[in-house]
């Protein structure tokens, strides 16, 4: 079995393909089971009591959405950082696969929440769920957003001695989604958020 992120593009797609057609498949058996099949199995088995299956009909779809869904997200996840890993590098493409994570699965719980109320009321449960997913997590989203755009852009690298954020003559010692690590010349290192670094002037004092 390959390790992931050894994946080649044309196998991380088939994965998404395969993940959609299995959710297809188990939907429609799920479909057919509780408008038809329980009907079937209690005229064959004349127990009256089967009937109760219908009653959890709507668990299980959520139940089997939520797991097949994630898996599709995961694969989704992986197919972008397949593809952005060569161009970009493996730590701009892990955080680009953490973000399609964490969009993706917000995307889910608001789509299973407004299929499940269905109708106007789906909608509107959907975007509240939406919503509330949002502002939850605005600021991590925020701070991956800009951390992606850092790590894209590249306007410094690892070892460039920089002025950022207020601090003035430090060593960039890492990048990552959330924080930019920095070293002052006293040798205290100082996190700075990427969304403080978006927006404001960059001296690049030294290049690596």
């Amino acid at each position: 079995m390959s390790e992931p992120g050894k994946d080649s593009i044309g196998s991380a797609l088939a994965r998404v393909v395969l993940y959609a057609v299995i959710v297809a498949i188990v939907m429609g058996i799920l479909q057919w089971f509780f408008t038809q099949g329980v009907d079937l199995l209690v005229k064959t088995t004349k127990l009256e009591g089967l009937q109760v299956l219908k009653d959890y009909a709507t668990y299980i779809y959520i139940i089997v959405l939520l797991v097949l869904g994630w898996m599709i997200v995961n694969s989704v996840a992986q197919l972008f950082y397949t593809m952005l890993k060569p161009r970009y590098g493996a730590s701009s493409a892990a955080a680009m696969r953490s973000l399609v994570k964490i969009l993706g699965l917000g995307g889910l719980l608001a789509g299973i929440a407004g299929g499940v109320a269905g109708g106007a009321a789906g909608v509107a449960l959907g975007g509240f769920i939406g919503l509330v997913i949002g502002f939850a997590t605005q600021q991590v989203l925020g701070q991956a957003v800009a951390g992606m755009f850092i790590l894209l852009a590249r306007p410094f690298k690892i070892g460039d001695i920089v002025d950022i954020a207020g601090e003035s003559g430090v060593e960039v010692k890492d990048i990552s989604t959330m924080f930019t690590i920095v070293q002052r010349s006293d040798g205290v290192e100082v996190l700075i958020p990427s969304s403080m670094i978006i927006g404001q002037k960059i001296a690049i004092r030294k290049r690596a």
